[in-house]
């Protein structure tokens, strides 16, 4: 299942009148960052999609730090650029893959079918010297009709029943190890992960900036069957996207993601948190 261009495909196709460009840059340290990088210069063509108001919504008391976006107002930001359901979308941020992964998959689960992540990103693209500019270029208003897939999901409670065991799953934590263990936790407010889960971190899905191929992707998750129920869950619904994504290069046809994630999951007192190393589970 292809996933991925490179900076030469999208050279050689720049020009192509159904090429839309997304460009995802941003930095959780300075959520303005993205936005100044991209009007100082961007892949020509390309609209810009920040992850907070863009790619989520409003935070709440419970949904986690990067909440999915309303179906209506992402289908709004998707038309203002120039995106219809036929349209080939090309995702990019500035080179690690996970904010170009949160945009792939909102696409997806929205209904779109074309869509692809620039491999290395915006540093990849210009490091071949490939243009760029400062220009905001207006796009005519696409036709954007939803079809959400909504069993791409798993809500808190179908979390619940897995751990329980009323529900057959495994539970995939993307973050890094240390934070998976809980030797620290830098953003909530309490250490470890969810019950049961096993460890994946979502930065072994590339190598420099590119995602592994799909035999690659198939060795990192060979002890699973493809066909096992995956809930793939991060901090906060970001990180888990780029996992999402190489298990599906690797063959799996059941894998979910559950939006609100770790931020999510303590934000309700009564769930239970393990501390160490759950993953001699992952055969479960």
């Amino acid at each position: 299942m292809k996933m991925t261009v490179s900076s030469q495909w999208l050279i050689d196709h720049l020009d192509q009148s159904d090429i839309r460009i997304i460009d995802c840059r941003f930095s959780l340290q300075n959520p303005d960052a993205g936005y100044e990088q991209y009007t100082d210069s961007h892949i020509p063509g390309a609209t810009y999609f920040h992850l907070n108001e863009d790619l989520s919504d409003q935070v709440q008391a419970h949904g986690g730090r990067h909440p999915l976006p309303q179906p209506e107002a992402f289908k709004s930001k998707v038309e203002a650029a120039g995106i219809s359901n036929d349209s080939t979308v090309i995702i990019y941020d500035g080179g690690d893959g996970a904010f170009a992964s949160r945009c792939w998959w909102l696409l997806h689960y929205f209904g779109h079918e074309k869509m692809y992540i620039l491999n290395e990103g915006y540093e990849g693209w210009i490091s071949r010297g490939f243009p760029v500019t400062s220009e905001l270029s207006e796009r005519i208003k696409g036709s954007f009709e939803l079809d959400e897939k909504k069993d791409s999901v798993a809500h808190m409670e179908e979390v619940r029943e897995i751990i329980r065991g009323k529900r057959t799953g495994l539970l995939v934590d993307s973050r890094s190890y240390d934070r998976y263990i809980g030797d620290q936790e830098p953003i909530d407010r309490v250490p470890g992960h969810i019950p049961g889960a096993v460890n994946r971190e979502w930065t072994d899905s590339l190598n420099n900036g590119s995602f592994l191929t799909d035999e690659e992707q198939a060795k990192r998750f060979s002890e699973w069957e493809k066909d096992q129920p995956i809930v793939v869950y991060c901090g906060s619904g970001v990180t888990a996207c780029p996992n999402i994504i190489a298990l599906k290069q690797a063959g799996f046809t059941n894998v979910r993601l559950y939006p609100g994630s770790y931020s999510d999951w303590v934000s309700y007192d009564e769930n239970e948190i393990e501390i160490g190393d759950s993953t001699h589970l992952s055969n479960s």
